[in-house]
């Protein structure tokens, strides 16, 4: 998850408590988690494409 500021990992939210979340709760927190992990790779991609290009630009 990301801060609306500053788009970095949000940091010390902690373990979430599994025990008092809800069943629809649960389903909803993966359908959040699956979408960080496809955002994520999106970003992977992103930087990989530039550090594909930077290196290009130095073997020339």
């Amino acid at each position: 998850m990301t801060s609306d500021e500053d788009d970095k990992p949000l940091t010390g939210t902690g373990p979430v408590n599994f025990d008092t979340m809800s069943i629809s709760d649960l389903e909803e927190y993966i359908v959040t988690l699956k979408e960080e992990v496809e955002r994520t790779k999106q970003v992977i991609l992103k930087k990989k494409a530039a550090q594909d290009a930077a290196t290009n630009v130095f073997k020339s």
